[in-house]
């Protein structure tokens, strides 16, 4: 591995890390992305985070996420990809979410492995945390059971 992987690998690890640490599984490969999100791992529910390294809104999109697991209903399965660390991974996530143009970070919620809701980066960019979680909530109100 050569020296710019890992200094890149070592600097996104802690936005890794704040979703992981509330309880998103990571789908670093198109192969993990399809047992997720196929077959039996793809009943209920499932929110799809795509992490960032972008500064503004990524800095919103993974806090306004914890904040909304705080809600009395949450998605049954939470995952994650990074666009621009994992990009097959993060390629075969997108193909999940039908009709959407990619949008990095962004959230999808699935149910049922069809995607019902879609939040791009261009509604997490300058929103305040609060109303990233609240649609965020919003949905799960609606989807989660």
């Amino acid at each position: 591995m050569n020296f710019y992987v890992q200094q890149m690998q070592a600097m996104v690890q802690h936005m890794r890390d704040e979703l992981t640490n509330v309880g998103f599984k990571e789908l670093r490969t198109p192969e993990e992305v399809d047992a997720a999100l196929t077959g039996e791992g793809a009943k209920g529910t499932a929110l799809v985070v795509v992490n960032s390294v972008c500064g503004c809104a990524a800095g919103l999109a993974r806090p306004a996420a914890a904040f909304s697991l705080k809600h009395d209903k949450v998605p049954d399965h939470l995952y994650t990809v990074f666009a621009g660390q994992d990009r097959e991974a993060t390629a075969r996530a997108r193909e999940y979410f039908e009709g959407q143009p990619p949008s990095s970070p962004s959230f999808a919620l699935l149910k049922d492995g069809k995607l019902v809701h879609m939040i791009h980066r261009h509604e997490i960019e300058n929103v305040p945390l609060e109303e990233i979680a609240a649609n965020l909530t919003a949905a799960y109100d609606r989807y989660c059971d």
